[in-house]
């Protein structure tokens, strides 16, 4: 039997026979990245965070294919979810919300693209040689390769040094990094390309990216919102990678309305379109 991921479920004893919120995290890091969103949003709803494959307390199992891994996250989502994702986290999460037997709700995109690296017909992404000499360094020196990546996702945002003390918590609770599990997810960020799959998921959708995201511009976002049938960006103003940590009152309340519309209104100061 395939073991299972390590997940944290918080909110059931508030929320009554509300719908199951599950978060996925980024490249790098943990569920801990997500306790302020998680213990916010849990007093409506259920929530669960998930370790992915081969992060914080999830083990990772070798030669497995990206396939199994993305079922060993589905057999921790109960039917009638609604998902939200960061980064990589918002890819698995568009992966999820295609799997027809899930029955995906709703979804929430953090600072997520359908294709991280660039090419002809998508601008959007970094440049396939500074993926490349990322994953060399990543090879030589995994523990400073994702401390630099920490910095690079709060670089250029407000309130950057708290959001980066919370990144680093968040890793220094997790345990030991596994280099093949990162070196391994790395590549899915590389090749995977998933354009074509948003264009068919008719689920609704709030992106909300970073205004000065270094790793996934918010012009990446605008460009998925426009795939997805049923979508909206929120664009934050002097935010970065890490939006939930930047602006958690905007993001939260953002998520909130989203979930439950009638409960809150777009916060200020924000981008929002169609």
């Amino acid at each position: 039997m395939t073991q299972a991921l390590y997940s944290e479920t918080s909110g059931s004893e508030h929320a009554g026979q509300a719908e199951t919120l599950v978060l996925l995290h980024g490249w790098g890091t943990n569920l801990r990245v997500f306790d302020p969103l998680r213990a916010a949003l849990a007093e409506q709803q259920p929530v669960t965070a998930i370790d992915l494959p081969g992060h914080g307390r999830s083990s990772w199992i070798s030669r497995q294919s990206p396939r199994a891994q993305l079922e060993r996250v589905a057999a921790l989502v109960p039917r009638g979810a609604s998902l939200v994702g960061w980064s990589l986290g918002g890819q698995l999460a568009l992966q999820l919300a295609a799997e027809p037997a899930l029955g995906v709700r709703r979804l929430v995109l953090l600072a997520s693209s359908p294709r991280f690296v660039s090419s002809d017909d998508w601008p959007h992404g970094m440049e396939p040689a500074v993926m490349r000499h990322f994953a060399a360094q990543l090879q030589r020196d995994p523990a400073g390769t994702v401390a630099d990546f920490l910095q690079l996702l709060v670089r250029g945002s407000a309130g950057a040094d708290a959001a980066l003390a919370a990144l680093q918590s968040a890793l220094a609770q997790a345990g030991p990094l596994q280099p093949e599990a990162l070196a391994a997810s790395l590549g899915l960020l590389e090749h995977n390309d998933l354009r074509q799959l948003a264009r068919g998921i008719d689920v609704p959708t709030l992106l909300i990216a970073g205004q000065y995201d270094r790793v996934t511009p918010a012009a990446a976002s605008w460009a998925l919102a426009r795939m997805l049938p049923r979508a909206r960006c929120l664009e934050l103003k002097r935010a970065g990678h890490a939006p939930f940590l930047s602006h958690p009152r905007e993001v939260i309340a953002a998520v909130r309305a989203f979930l439950q519309p009638a409960m809150r209104p777009t916060p200020p100061g924000a981008v929002l379109a169609p």
